[in-house]
């Protein structure tokens, strides 16, 4: 197996010559915040940081690399990133980012809303095409990066609207059209999941997908379904960008999962000899 150097993995990702004096990618430092819970999650912040084999993710997610650019990234160890492979044979590098609870495990990022517009516009068009058979007749996005991906969905469906669920409660919204939630990035109990009232309308008696940037846990995917059924649609499936891992697949059971379309996967991981392997 084939290490790929770190200034090597950043010349196929952005064209740069890699990490410069000041760490990874010229990665600010971070500011120390103030008081037990906060020192806490500073170290916590730091040591995922500091993990090896990760960078500064400024560069990543801006181009789709043709598969001879890809060639030399595509085995593991992954020192940098993890090239996920596109229905259409490319490939987009996703950095791999240290789990702040257990740094020697990791996983695979996409963050959507700091993407090139061309490639969120790319992934969006690629997932539209895989829901069609659906027949779904209205997209309806999960917070907080799936409102990146749902417009394109929408559109690539020929809708011309979606329904977007939020987190932030307004104060015209009620309880009872909300779940709560969880997830590997919120683990902090006390979130809830909103759908407007004033959306009701378009949802129920309707035939709906649901639409996200990831599934990791499955749990907010979960909750989101269970809620829109709870309020009368038909829930036809969901789409995400990147089905991470198959933990999902236990929180959503048999019946759900097999509904579940991406346009990539990516494993969970673990730190390996000389780099990132496939977590057993």
């Amino acid at each position: 197996r084939t290490v790929v150097p770190a200034r090597r993995f950043c010349a196929a990702v952005d064209g740069s010559d890699g990490p410069d004096s000041r760490g990874a990618r010229g990665a600010p430092r971070l500011a120390r915040p103030t008081g037990p819970a906060g020192g806490k999650a500073y170290r916590s912040r730091v040591q995922s940081l500091n993990a090896p084999h990760t960078e500064a993710t400024t560069a990543y997610w801006q181009r789709l690399l043709e598969p001879a650019q890809a060639a030399p990234l595509l085995e593991p160890p992954w020192r940098l990133g993890y090239p996920a492979r596109l229905p259409d044979g490319r490939f987009l590098v996703l950095p791999i980012r240290a789990l702040a609870a257990e740094p020697r495990h990791a996983v695979a990022s996409l963050i959507c809303n700091q993407a090139a517009l061309e490639v969120v516009d790319t992934l969006a068009a690629m997932l539209a095409q895989a829901l069609r058979p659906l027949g779904a007749e209205l997209v309806v996005g999960l917070p907080t990066l799936g409102l990146a991906v749902a417009p394109g969905v929408a559109r690539g469906l020929g809708h011309a609207r979606y329904a977007p669920m939020g987190y932030s409660r307004k104060f015209w919204y009620d309880e009872r059209w909300s779940t709560p939630v969880q997830s590997i990035t919120s683990p902090q109990p006390g979130k809830r999941l909103y759908l407007d009232p004033n959306l009701l309308p378009l949802v129920q008696r309707r035939r709906v997908v649901l639409v996200d940037d990831a599934v990791s846990t499955g749990t907010t995917l979960a909750a989101a379904w269970t809620l829109l059924e709870d309020l009368g649609a038909e829930v036809a499936g969901a789409g995400v960008l990147m089905r991470q891992g198959r933990r999902w697949e236990q929180a959503l059971g048999p019946a759900r999962a097999g509904r579940v379309t991406g346009v990539f996967d990516s494993p969970l991981l673990a730190l390996g000899e000389g780099g990132w392997v496939p977590r057993a």
